[in-house]
């Protein structure tokens, strides 16, 4: 497949695996980048910009091919120019940014060949990236899993517009873990599609806990709940009695304070890494067509399947 994303990239196929926060280190994003698609190392959730270096370097160990390096601001109220610069003297082929105003790292990167893309939510967030520097941008839609954006668009409606309103290749994200997903997102007029929830299934997620992949595929479209919108910030996760409280508190008491404990880091490990039910798991509909743990390679060629399958439907379709 050839679209700008796998040209802009030097990729085989137009899929970005997400950034996944605690989850998404060498084993991951090798396995993804050696599937033909881009992998990326999550930088923020590491303990600090040196061991972001030796994940690079360990990255590098199990793949030739090209991935990336994920800046999820919001994990980091300042600090994070150090974990950029170390990406760049490691010279990753890609940064993305999620999570928080992306001036100041697209003005680190300016000047570098690394590859810039900035995780937007609406039009006027993707045309301000544009205007940036971004040389690409992934839309999510409310279906996601994780940080959403406020204004609870659909992938269907928010990917043509997005397309619609910027120069730069578009990937759509939010809803999307199989072959259709990815045919429905080129036909929207993106370019190449992002997944994340579907990733923490697989084989070389190996940091995410057992039982938190089985929740995954035990879960269904109905089971995941938009957290933290009380605060500005929402944020889709499996539905369980953990995110039952932080629901009640922010009926009770909508403060970030209120609700620091039951939505950190720490939360989020105990239920991704550690596998206690006390702790908050992300997580996007995309669960509803989540039934199996493969390997990255037998996923990604199982998409591919799929696509073929649709692209031939379409193609006996006449009107």
């Amino acid at each position: 497949m050839k679209t700008r994303i796998t040209e802009l990239f030097g990729i085989e196929k137009p899929i970005i695996q997400g950034g996944l926060a605690y989850l998404a280190y060498a084993d991951l994003a090798a396995a993804v980048s050696n599937a033909g698609g881009l992998g990326q190392v999550t930088a923020l959730s590491l303990p600090d910009a040196e061991a972001l270096r030796r994940e690079i370097q360990r990255t590098r160990n199990l793949t030739d091919k090209p991935f990336g390096v994920n800046i999820a601001m919001g994990l980091h109220g300042s600090g994070y120019e150090s974990f950029v610069q170390v990406a760049i003297e490691e010279n990753v082929s890609v940064v993305s940014i999620t999570g928080g105003n992306p001036a100041t790292v697209l003005n680190m990167l300016k000047h570098t060949p690394i590859k810039k893309i900035v995780l937007v939510a609406g039009v006027r967030q993707a045309q301000k990236a544009e205007e940036l520097g971004a040389d690409a941008v992934i839309v999510v839609g409310q279906e996601g899993g994780g940080h959403l954006g406020r204004d609870d668009l659909g992938t269907m409606v928010l990917t043509p517009r997005v397309v619609d309103s910027v120069s730069i290749p578009v990937i759509a994200s939010g809803g999307i873990g199989d072959g259709r997903g990815l045919a429905a997102g080129l036909a929207l007029g993106a370019e190449g599609i992002e997944m994340g929830t579907r990733f923490i299934a697989t084989k070389e997620c190996i940091d995410a806990s057992a039982y938190y992949k089985k929740l995954l595929l035990e879960s269904d479209e109905q089971n995941t709940v938009v957290v933290k919108r009380s605060i500005g910030g929402p944020a889709r996760v499996i539905h369980n009695a953990f995110a039952e409280e932080i629901l009640t508190i922010e009926q009770q008491n909508p403060t970030y304070e209120a609700l620091k404990e039951h939505i950190s880091g720490r939360a989020n490990r105990r239920l991704a890494i550690d596998g206690k039910p006390n702790g908050m798991g992300y997580a996007g509909q995309v669960v509803g067509l989540i039934n199996d743990v493969p390997s990255v390679a037998e996923l990604f060629e199982r998409i591919e399947k799929e696509y073929k399958t649709v692209m031939q439907k379409f193609s006996e379709i006449s009107f």
